[in-house]
């Protein structure tokens, strides 16, 4: 049988004083942390940056740390808006993600300020267990999230390498614990036809228009063909500049999703057929490009899975969503590729606010305020509280 690369052996609990301790210390340690997180989320919310352009979120993220006694590198591993602080010298290492970027054009509908606040939040909480508990704690600024994988290229330059646990919540409708994620690939898409006048000399032209109209329909027929366990969609975003002009470019985005990476690998390619279907027709030259690595599936490490429920549960969340919520844990994350190489949890912390969900304005809407910062005080709470159970008591 081979050895799961993600086993660890079981540190001693705590005794039940001990953890009781311990839990007052964390919720005493993010209360006072409290109208800060709710700062920083609320500044993030205010100001989107989208992918790789997060400066501010990026400098916010790493000031908010160095307050609470955190040793920050900026332009982590190369990457201008990647950072990384630590503190402590422990042998186990809890890493905390701060996703930050927003969405093109829909900001923070996607809760990512939340995300942010409450890694920081849960990060300052653990910062006073490092030495009693033979800790090393550190947070991960992690751009690029909503394509363009910053983790996966993270990932490839030696980041999160022998982590004992990572872990982050994130907003959503409703408290769900366990994450399980598409495998995703991102591609862009570029036809090249040739320009001329629509009614003059329209026999000059090589239409790109048809070329991506022709795609999408070989694309909508494929769709029956298809297993259910896969989503293909996308976006043109150059169409055209006039109306009696052909079009001779043509572009768009793209996204197939699939259970695993190994399945996504064959629809991938039949997708690409239906692109290559629109080129031949037209005669126009296509050219596909990955617009970063595929974001692999999760793996969920059980074990701290159900320490997290246990914990979230202690502080009033509920993980009693009707069946219809069953599928919006389903949305892609480059997190999955970081929980194929240490142990990590992805879980899911409402906002209450069904039916506005993410990637709507209406979610955007509720990711400040109220419920947004119970959220960001119950998911500091939850994964600090998770974290210190997990690791338990250092031997000795």
């Amino acid at each position: 049988m081979t050895a799961d690369p993600h086993a660890r052996t079981a540190a001693p609990a705590p005794r039940p004083d001990d953890d009781a301790a311990a839990r007052s210390r964390v919720l005493a340690s993010i209360a006072s942390a409290a109208p800060a997180l709710t700062d920083l989320s609320e500044r993030l919310h205010a100001h989107p940056e989208v992918a790789w352009q997060e400066h501010r979120a990026a400098a916010w993220t790493a000031e908010a740390l160095a307050g609470h006694g955190f040793e920050v590198t900026t332009s982590y591993l190369g990457f201008p808006t990647a950072i990384r602080a630590r503190l402590g010298t422990g042998r186990r290492r809890v890493g905390l993600m701060a996703e930050y970027d927003a969405l093109p054009g829909l900001g923070h509908a996607c809760g990512h300020n939340i995300i942010t606040a409450a890694s920081v939040g849960a990060a300052a909480a653990l910062a006073g267990f490092a030495e009693e508990r033979d800790l090393t704690v550190e947070v991960y600024g992690t751009p690029a999230e909503e394509g363009g994988g910053g983790k996966i290229e993270l990932l490839k330059k030696g980041a999160f390498a022998g982590l004992d646990l990572a872990l982050m919540v994130h907003p959503s409708p409703v408290d769900w614990a366990e994450a399980r994620p598409f495998a995703v690939s991102h591609s862009h898409i570029e036809y090249r036809g040739r320009s001329a006048h629509a009614g003059a000399y329209p026999d000059r032209g090589v239409n790109a228009n048809d070329a991506f109209l022709i795609a999408q329909t070989s694309l909508g027929l494929l769709r029956q063909q298809l297993p259910p366990d896969t989503r293909v969609h996308g976006i043109q975003t150059t169409g055209g500049q006039a109306p009696n002009a052909i079009p001779d470019r043509t572009d768009g985005r793209w996204y197939v999703r699939a259970g695993t990476l190994a399945e996504l690998e064959g629809v991938q390619a039949r997708v690409e057929r239906c692109f290559r279907a629109g080129a031949l027709a037209t005669g126009c030259e296509l050219t596909i490009t990955p617009e970063s690595e595929p974001y692999a599936e999760f793996r969920t490490e059980h074990r701290a899975l159900e320490i997290y429920q246990r914990q979230a549960e202690s502080l009033g969340r509920r993980f009693d969503a009707p069946p219809e919520h069953a599928t919006m844990n389903r949305a892609s994350t480059d997190m999955g590729n970081v929980s194929q190489v240490v142990p990590a949890i992805h879980p899911y912390i409402g906002l209450g606010c069904y039916p506005a969900a993410n990637h709507q304005p209406d979610f955007e809407a509720h990711c400040v305020g109220e419920a947004a910062d119970r959220a960001i005080a119950d998911g500091a709470a939850a994964l600090a509280l998770t974290a210190l159970e997990y690791l338990g008591e250092p031997e000795g």
